[in-house]
């Protein structure tokens, strides 16, 4: 057997009005959308971060900088796609990712099943391998009055 590695990711993004919403690379219809540097998808930047904490590369900021022109307004599949080449030259390859996002509005459970699918075919997994969960923030602080957005994931990765 080889050797094991968990990974955590957190992602955190502000919601401005009349911006698009992207989560899991899939555009949810919304007034309002998580703004930032590239599409500001938490979901896969969350996922992002705990395939390069697991792999011990550092994290999202370091390889694709907010000042970096490349990554502006890109789409953070392309993101993950990136990351994935990255733990594959180290030599692993990724065993399952869980993740969780945590908002008020919209409601993502009927999108859940595009967001495995765009993931699965970005990481070169099986959306089996996929768990996206969703819940709200009970209408309390920055999320439950819809000014941001959060995800959270964990990852385990497997030397091959």
């Amino acid at each position: 057997m080889g050797k094991i590695k968990v990974g955590f990711g957190f992602d955190v993004h502000q919601l401005k009005e009349q911006h698009p919403f992207v989560l899991g690379g899939v555009k949810l219809a919304h007034h309002s959308g998580a703004y930032g540097h590239s599409d500001a998808d938490v979901l896969l930047h969350a996922i992002c971060d705990a395939l390069l904490g697991a792999a011990n590369l550092r994290d999202i900021g370091f390889h694709f900088s907010n000042t970096d022109n490349r990554w502006k307004g890109i789409s953070s599949l392309v993101l993950l796609q990136h990351v994935v080449v990255l733990i594959k030259e180290k030599g692993f390859s990724i065993g399952n990712i869980d993740a969780m996002v945590c908002l008020e509005a919209p409601k993502i459970n009927p999108h859940i099943p595009a967001m495995k699918a765009y993931i699965a075919e970005a990481a070169s997994i099986s959306e089996e391998d996929i768990s996206i969960k969703a819940t709200t923030n009970e209408q309390m602080g920055f999320i439950g009055r819809e000014e941001g957005v959060v995800a959270y994931a964990v990852c385990l990765i497997e030397r091959d």
